[in-house]
């Protein structure tokens, strides 16, 4: 147990290394520009202004959403799809498979689940002990269940999901404009010290190294940016993209997909003034989300969405479901 508990908290330390890396990059590159261009090498007073100026804000802008992302906790499924004490207690006393199913057959019936396990069976996690929610999936590394994971991400050492997930999109977006912007400016002095116009001397190693390293991680980062631009088009997580959320009708992709401009207020909410603003303005609760399809959402196995709200499912907004006693039950660890 002690060294189970020993390399459980190396493991929680070393997950902050990237974090580290990223942190020690970016001070880097703020004494860089800051001090080694804009104040020792420029001679402009004007150009050295706006610089100046351009570049905090970029820089506010990158570190506030970083750290949104690092910080802001996963959220976990609200108690109500949670085994209370004596329905987990009547679930673990019994032996019998199909009671047991029965048992959390009748648990789930006023819960807003529309998705199945791939086998057709109602998901249930037995490390959490709950019924998941449609999208939410758990974590291993954070060891918990996350509502709408889209994955864990070791360059935030956090799991990206309903809470987060703005906050990780603009991360990449302010990222990319930091980048852009780094390599524009210091792109005019780094042909000048590559050509010998500019002595020699700290600056140059330091405006050098800025370019390089700027247009390196804008390349990696467009990639990964357009990757989740093509999944908020589609109202998909990256764990969607790879396994498609099944249904009643089966698996289905595009099944959370309700048109472009629905899908970005899911992520970004309904004030576009506050799309770019790294304050939480996703809609719902992240239990339950608008379906593509009517008719799945209308299906008589899942009647009755007035009940949820009714029944104190959760503060927000939530519909309720109506689920058939005869469909099976899945245990996922």
């Amino acid at each position: 147990m002690a060294l189970s508990g020993g390399l459980r908290c190396c493991q929680r330390v070393f997950s902050w290394i990237p974090v580290i890396i990223i942190t020690s990059v970016v001070l880097w590159s703020y004494y860089a520009y800051v001090f080694e261009l804009c104040l020792f090498t420029l001679s402009n007073t004007l150009e050295k202004v706006a610089y100046l100026l351009v570049f905090h804000v970029c820089f506010v802008m990158f570190c506030w959403t970083y750290w949104k992302s690092i910080f802001t906790p996963p959220r976990s499924p609200s108690k109500k799809f949670q085994l209370s004490y004596t329905d987990k207690e009547r679930y673990e006393m019994e032996e019998r498979p199909d009671v047991q199913k029965q048992i959390l057959v009748e648990i789930a019936k006023k819960l807003p689940i529309f998705t199945r396990a791939a086998s057709g069976a109602i998901r249930f996690c037995d490390r959490c002990q709950v019924i998941k929610p449609d999208r939410c999936h758990h974590c291993s590394v954070c060891e918990m269940c996350v509502l709408k994971m889209d994955h864990h991400c070791p360059w935030v050492n956090n799991c990206v999901g309903f809470s987060n997930y703005k906050f990780f999109l603009l991360f990449l977006i302010y990222s990319m404009i930091y980048c852009v912007f780094i390599a524009a400016t210091v792109f005019r002095y780094f042909i000048k010290f590559w050509v010998g116009e500019l002595l020699n001397g700290p600056a140059k190693f330091h405006v050098l190294f800025l370019m390089f390293v700027a247009l390196m991680f804008f390349v990696s980062l467009m990639f990964l940016f357009g990757y989740h631009c093509w999944l908020v088009a589609k109202n998909r997580s990256t764990l969607e993209a790879f396994s498609a959320p099944v249904f009643q009708s089966g698996p289905d992709r595009n099944g959370f997909n309700v048109g472009l401009r629905r899908n970005l207020q899911q992520v970004f909410g309904e004030e576009k003034k506050l799309w770019f603003i790294p304050v939480f303005t996703s809609l719902g609760d992240g239990h339950f989300f608008p379906m593509r399809s009517r008719s799945e959402s209308h299906n008589p196995l899942l009647a009755n969405e007035e009940q949820w709200e009714e029944e104190g499912g959760t503060d927000e907004e939530n519909s309720g479901v109506q689920r058939d006693p005869s469909v099976a039950i899945e245990i996922e660890s």
